[in-house]
């Protein structure tokens, strides 16, 4: 009898049915840091109950689904009336149902709710990035409001809710809602005073109409959307209902969806505006000091959605190695895949550890934090997210042609990995809002002095970091040539003091050896072979 030509052997098995939360000791240890113990209970049940949802085949399959069947644009009906919808695939639907059910939305409105929706975000965007987006602007949404308690009032319990309401009608009539952001135009880019959508006042009551175009509107399907536009006095933020009180449709024009890299299963469009109602929030001419509040939000985000991407690249990567076998062994016992696996651990944990730090400072919200999130939040979201992409590309590597094949998933991921850096302000925005806190908020860098000054003396080549770094903020003249570089040093002296406190001694050594000591190549897999890299690529191993 003739051998079959077809036996599959050594392939590794799906990485499906594991607790992505439960398996992540890095993020695991992050919450039982930083919540009140009363809360931790209740928080890993949550959590855990989220990571089941997340490693499970059934919703494993939703995400590759709600990227392979991207929303469609259907500006009319078939009568002909102008109705600018957005048509998404079922598995998108029941994501950003379970995302808004898990609390992705309701973080302001428990105690610790930043910690344990950052620890939610980070395992839920694992599973499908695209609808992190509309769970972020919602979410960020809030504090923006804020500054109007009138408005606040109305929208903030629905912003927050934990119920998912796809249908469009008047948000009076919903137990839930999302919120979309549209602040970008063709002619400014991330300049947004050089915005010119315009705002025509209706009456006393903060009632105006708009003109104009926006040309990223982030998820166009949402109930409400925030906006920035130039009134009389000046550039101002609104709030656009989708559907006006009396269910009619506001104008809002979606002219078509953006053609994306990444981020396929999430719709973002150019929208016109042609005499659409809006409220005022906030003072006219202040509209960025206004919305501010929704942006440093978002950022965070990016910070965490890019630390559950790398996560994930690391988890397929470690799992692939430990079940492929060759040259005579496992690839997780060769020395060399040992030293590329431990790097990539490396790069994830030091992003989950300073993601959920930054959440933790938003539930304590004492000004010393606020302060300290001034300069913490841009120097993490330039760093953390320009290191997904590159992890990304090394795990890929790390399955060889496999990784290549969009079965495995790796492609998604690595086309999703570089919009956190551009989403909410590229790099260069990053390091210049950073350097404007360091020259008009002197407190801002007191309170990162003393966040890093926690770890000193417990290990030299953190201590030579932080000193170097003094040296380089004793002079701000002439700074913004070299302010990328600084700002990199101010994210990664943050790491590294955070692992030094907080995680084991093999995995502080290696990132304090590499990254600040300077023994490191310019890829991964080049940290110095006398570390215990065995014991940092078992702690990043997703099931045991």
């Amino acid at each position: 009898m003739a051998a079959s030509t077809h036996t599959v052997t050594n392939q590794a098995p799906p990485l499906v049915s594991y607790d992505v939360f439960n398996a992540d000791r890095a993020l695991v240890e992050a919450v039982d840091r930083h919540l009140d113990p009363q809360l931790l209970d209740e928080a890993h049940g949550d959590l855990s109950a989220l990571g089941v949802t997340s490693g499970s085949a059934q919703v494993q399959t939703w995400g590759a689904l709600a990227n392979e069947n991207p929303p469609k644009l259907r500006t009319h009906d078939r009568y002909g009336n102008r109705v600018d919808e957005v048509e998404f695939h079922p598995s998108w639907h029941r994501l950003l149902g379970k995302g808004v059910s898990a609390g992705l939305t309701a973080a302001w409105s428990r105690p610790g709710g930043h910690v344990r929706r950052a620890a939610a975000f980070v395992v839920w965007t694992q599973v499908e990035a695209g609808n992190g987006c509309p769970l972020s602007m919602t979410h960020a949404a809030v504090p923006a409001l804020r500054t109007d308690p009138a408005l606040a009032a109305e929208w903030e319990p629905r912003l927050t809710s934990m119920v998912y309401d796809q249908d469009p009608r008047p948000a009076e009539q919903k137990a839930g809602v999302l919120f979309g952001m549209g602040m970008t135009e063709k002619q400014g880019g991330s300049d947004v005073r050089a915005n010119t959508t315009a705002a025509r006042a209706l009456a006393e009551d903060g009632t105006y109409e708009l003109t104009g175009h926006k040309w990223f509107c982030s998820a166009p399907m949402s109930d409400g959307f925030l906006v920035l536009a130039q009134a009389p006095g000046g550039l101002t933020c609104f709030l656009v209902p989708r559907v006006l009180a009396d269910g009619t449709r506001n104008v809002f024009r979606i002219q078509r969806l953006k053609d994306k890299l990444g981020n396929r299963s999430n719709a973002s469009a150019e929208v016109e505006f042609d005499g659409t109602w809006a409220r005022r929030v906030g003072d006219e001419g202040r509209g960025v000091r206004t919305i501010i509040g929704m942006v440093a939000a978002t950022r965070l985000d990016c910070v965490l959605g890019s630390a559950g991407l790398m996560r994930q690249a690391v988890s397929q990567a470690v799992h692939h190695s430990t079940y492929r076998e060759a040259f005579g062994g496992r690839l997780i016992d060769k020395p060399l895949m040992r030293n590329v696996l431990a790097d990539l651990a490396l790069e994830s944990e030091a992003a989950t550890t300073l993601g959920l730090r930054l959440a933790a400072a938003y539930d304590d919200g004492s000004e010393q934090e606020r302060a300290f999130l001034r300069i913490a939040v841009p120097a993490a979201k330039y760093w953390v997210t320009k290191r997904c992409t590159p992890v990304a590309v090394e795990a890929l590597e790390c399955l060889g042609g496999n990784g290549y094949v969009e079965e495995s998933g790796m492609p998604r991921l690595l086309r999703e990995s570089p919009l956190n850096s551009v989403w909410e302000g590229a790099g260069n925005i990053q390091a210049l809002d950073v350097l404007r806190a360091l020259q008009r908020e002197p407190a801002a860098l007191n309170a990162y002095l003393q966040e890093v000054g926690k770890a000193r003396g417990a290990d030299h080549r953190l201590d030579g970091a932080i000193k170097n770094l003094l040296t380089e903020l004793a002079d701000l003249d002439g700074i913004e040539g070299r302010a990328r570089r600084l700002v990199e040093r101010i994210a990664v002296v943050l790491q590294g003091s955070l692992l030094v406190r907080f995680a084991p001694p093999e995995v502080a050594d290696a990132f304090c050896a590499s990254r600040l000591g300077g023994d490191w190549g310019a890829s991964f897999g080049t940290l110095p072979h006398t570390l215990d890299l065995g014991s940092v690529v078992e702690r990043a191993r997703p099931v045991s």
